[in-house]
């Protein structure tokens, strides 16, 4: 029967991946309008001409030979590129961000915007609630999303599962988007020790076509600090603060908008990278097993579905 996964972002869409090549069939829900998640990019239209800003994940490395493998892939195929301004292994993905995620879901059964937001076992089969309705039938389950999120979801179930997600915590981030006509005299890479923990002139990236895009995310204190700011507020206040860090005559942006990530950098507990109960037939997934990169999502996700594989209950 079929496996439902819950979450269709790296770690999702990487258990997915193993799972449907060793012939299992699945069907992923997520409710983000399409691929990204936390690597995700927004287009702004301005003027007749088209921004991306990726203001999620802002780059990923590759040091597991599985991840490598799957990283060649992508490159020989043109969807990521080597971005040395955040250092000599960082990578992107062409045009976006999210482009990774995009060539991971190629070919899946993937329902956008469809959130899961109960789950019920019937009779030895799963059923899922939330979205438009009920689905049923399902012979496994996979939760891919962050721990503040699952372990509500599948506390029901597996107090243990529960209490792992429970005892790990993430740090949130304000993220700021601003676009400029003129070019600001910054490298295209910088962190500080203040507000603003990052920023990066995102039209610099590998397929951005050079545009004076920014994206600034704050610090976890800062953030925590204005958690409930207006985030029409947040642009300007992040802005500011670069400006005063690095002593330049401030500029006004001619668009400047806002994301709020509450579940932004995870602070993993120690144990197993990924989690499965083969009596109930269920398994947890995410770089919050782990450590908070792009890669550890990755491998928890291949991690699950090699344990399903192995162990199918």
């Amino acid at each position: 029967m079929t496996v439902a996964i819950i979450g269709a972002g790296m770690a999702g869409l990487s258990c997915a991946r193993a799972l449907a090549q060793a012939g299992v069939a699945l069907e992923l829900f997520d409710k983000g309008r399409g691929p990204g998640g936390r690597m995700s990019t927004r287009r702004v239209e301005l003027d007749g001409r088209e921004l991306r800003f990726d203001h999620g994940a802002q780059y990923f490395t590759a040091r597991d030979e599985r991840f490598r493998a799957e990283v060649a892939q992508w490159r020989d195929a043109g969807r990521v590129a080597n971005w040395p301004a955040a250092g000599p292994e960082a990578l992107v993905g062409v045009s976006g961000m999210n482009e990774p995620v995009r060539a991971m879901a190629e070919g899946l059964d993937v329902r956008w915007g469809t959130r899961i937001d109960r789950l019920e076992r019937v009779a030895g089969e799963w059923v899922l609630h939330g979205g438009e309705g009920v689905r049923g039938g399902y012979a496994s389950v996979v939760v891919a999303i962050p721990a503040e999120q699952a372990g509500p979801l599948v506390a029901d179930f597996s107090s243990g599962f529960a209490d792992r997600a429970e005892r790990t915590r993430s740090e949130p981030c304000w993220t700021a988007m601003a676009s400029f006509a003129q070019t600001l005299p910054l490298a295209d890479a910088i962190t500080t020790g203040g507000a603003v923990a990052w920023a990066a002139r995102d039209g610099g990236k590998p397929g951005r076509g050079g545009s004076e895009s920014w994206v600034l995310q704050a610090s976890p204190g800062w953030t925590r600090d204005h958690l409930d700011t207006p985030a029409e507020q947040i642009p300007a206040l992040l802005l500011a603060a670069m400006f005063a860090d690095r002593a330049i005559e401030p500029a006004q942006p001619d668009h400047a908008s806002a994301h709020r990530w509450l579940y932004a950098k995870a602070q993993p507990v120690a144990g197993e990278p990924a989690l499965w109960d083969a009596s109930l037939r269920l398994g947890l997934a995410g770089d919050w097993l782990i450590a908070p990169r792009v890669e550890s999502a990755w491998i928890s996700g291949r991690e699950l579905a090699d344990r399903m594989i192995a162990e199918p209950g």
